[in-house]
C-alpha cells in the first residue's frame, strides 16, 4: 500500500472515531485518561525495555547528545507521562463550553460554544513523551489523534500507544481515536498534510527542516513549532544575584530544550560588574560563549560569536553573549533573531518590565524567571501538544481548550426572516 493509501486508510478510521468522541461525555473520555495513566504505571518496565532498543539505536547511530537526551525515558519521565494525564483529566472539560451568549432584540438565542476541531495530526522527533501529552489533550479536547514520530523513538512510542489505547477501551471508546504510524517511510508526512476533508489540523514538532517540510507540502491548516531561539536581557536595574540564578537556569538546566536560553544580553550599564562573574559561574558548568565585540574587550577569552551565531538555536552548552545601551536595543535585538518563542527580563523596574512585555513579540516574555518555566504544565495545561509560534489560531504552550474551535448556536420560536 502507497503512503497515500495508506494515510487515506487511518484518517478515514480516525474520522469515524472523531464523530463517536465529539458526542461521549466528558466524564467518559476522562475516564479514558486515569485508565491509560494506570496502564502506563503498570507498563513502566515494559515501556523502558522498548526505550532501551531506542536508545542503543540511536547511540549506535551518532544521534546528538541533546538529541538522545530527549529520547530517554527515566522512571521520573514515566511518572511525568502518567501523571500528566491525570491532570488533563482533572481540567474542567473545554467541549460544549459556551464562549459568548446574548439575546437579540428580536428574541433570537445566539451562543457560540466550544467543539472539537475533528482529526489532529502532530508530527514529532525524538521526544516520546509526547506520545501520551499529545494523545490526552486530544482526547480531552473531543478530537482524534495521528501520531507520527520520528524513527528513532518507534519502540517507545507504540508502547505507550498500546497503553493509552487500552485506557479507550475501558470505556469503551473507539480505539482508533489514537493512531501511532509505524510506518517510518518519509512519503506518510506529506501525504498526511495533503489529507483535504480528513485531518483537520496538523502540527509538526521537531527540527526546522520538518516544520518547512510539512508548511510546504500542506493543503490542510498547519500550526508551526519552530525553533527555539530564546533571550534573557540581563536590564540596567537588575538585582544582580537573580540575573546570574537566572541565567544559569535558563542555560543548564536542560540546555537540549526548546525553552532553553540561547543568547544572553546584558546592559552595558553593569556589563563590567556582571559579565565576569556568570562567565565564570557559565564556564563551570561547561558552556562555551560566543560573544560580540564588547563582551570580548570584558571577557577576553570568549569565542567571537558571528552573524549566525545571533539566530541559532544550539540545544547545547553554547551560549551567545550580546552587550547592549539600552532596553530598546534589547528589543530590537530580539524582535530581529529571536524566533518569537520566549524571551525573559531581569530587572527591578518596573516601567522597564512593561516595556519589554509590550514590545517583545514572542508568545511567552518573563520577567524575573527563567525562560525554563515556558512549559504547558507549568502553565497549569497539564501537559502540551507544542508551543506554538504563530499567531492563529494558537499562540504558546497549547493545552486542550486550544484544540477546539467554535460553532455559533442560533435558537428561535419560529423566526423567520423578512
Amino acid at each position: 500500500m502507497d503512503a497515500a493509501a495508506y494515510v487515506k486508510q487511518i484518517a478515514s478510521a480516525a474520522r469515524s472515531a472523531a464523530a463517536e468522541l465529539a458526542v461521549a461525555t466528558g466524564a467518559e473520555r476522562d475516564a479514558a485518561l486515569l485508565a491509560a495513566a494506570g496502564a502506563i504505571r503498570n507498563a513502566a518496565a515494559g515501556i523502558q525495555a522498548e526505550n532501551a532498543k531506542d536508545l542503543a539505536a540511536a547511540e549506535q547511530a551518532g544521534l546528538a547528545e541533546a538529541m538522545i537526551d530527549r529520547l530517554k525515558l527515566t522512571d521520573s519521565r514515566v511518572e511525568a507521562m502518567a501523571a500528566g494525564l491525570e491532570a488533563i483529566a482533572a481540567q474542567t472539560d473545554p467541549v460544549g463550553q459556551t464562549i459568548s451568549a446574548s439575546n437579540r432584540p428580536n428574541g433570537l438565542r445566539i451562543e457560540k460554544r466550544r467543539v472539537p476541531l475533528g482529526v489532529v495530526a502532530i508530527i514529532y522527533e525524538s521526544r516520546p513523551n509526547v506520545t501520551a501529552d499529545a494523545a490526552g489533550l486530544c482526547i480531552k479536547s473531543g478530537n482524534a489523534v495521528i501520531l507520527r514520530g520520528g524513527k528513532e523513538a518507534i519502540h517507545s512510542n507504540l508502547a505507550i500507544a498500546e497503553c493509552l489505547r487500552a485506557g479507550l477501551a475501558t470505556r469503551p471508546l473507539p480505539e482508533s481515536a489514537i493512531t501511532v504510524i509505524d510506518k517510518t517511510d518519509r512519503a506518510v508526512v506529506p501525504a498526511m498534510a495533503k489529507a483535504e476533508g480528513l485531518i483537520d489540523l496538523i502540527i509538526p514538532r521537531g527540527g526546522e527542516g520538518l516544520i518547512r517540510a510539512v508548511v510546504e507540502a500542506a493543503t490542510i491548516p498547519v500550526i508551526k513549532h519552530y525553533t527555539g531561539n530564546c533571550h534573557v536581557y540581563v536590564h540596567a536595574d537588575a538585582d544582580l544575584n537573580m540575573a546570574k540564578a537566572i541565567v544559569v537556569n535558563a542555560k543548564c538546566q536542560r540546555p537540549g530544550v526548546c525553552n532553553a536560553a540561547e543568547t544572553l544580553l546584558v546592559d552595558a550599564a553593569i556589563a563590567d560588574e556582571f559579565l565576569p562573574v556568570i562567565a565564570e559561574k557559565l564556564a563551570d558548568a561547561g558552556v562555551e560563549l560566543r560573544g560580540c565585540e564588547k563582551s570580548r574587550k570584558i571577557v577576553p577569552d570568549m569565542k567571537e560569536a558571528t552573524e549566525a551565531d545571533w539566530a541559532a538555536e544550539y540545544l547545547a552548552l553554547t551560549l551567545a553573549v550580546k552587550v547592549v545601551d539600552s532596553l530598546d536595543e534589547a528589543v530590537e535585538h530580539i524582535n530581529k533573531y529571536g524566533s518569537h518563542h520566549t524571551d525573559a527580563i531581569v530587572t527591578g523596574s518596573l516601567a522597564a518590565a512593561e516595556a519589554f512585555v509590550a514590545r517583545v513579540d514572542s508568545s511567552s516574555v518573563m520577567v524575573n524567571a527563567s525562560t525554563r518555566f515556558s512549559d504547558g504544565g507549568v502553565y497549569g495545561l497539564g501537559a502540551e501538544v507544542g508551543i506554538s509560534t504563530d499567531k492563529l489560531h494558537a499562540r504558546g504552550p497549547m493545552g486542550a481548550e486550544d484544540l477546539t474551535t467554535y460553532k455559533w448556536i442560533v435558537t428561535g420560536s419560529g423566526h423567520i426572516r423578512e
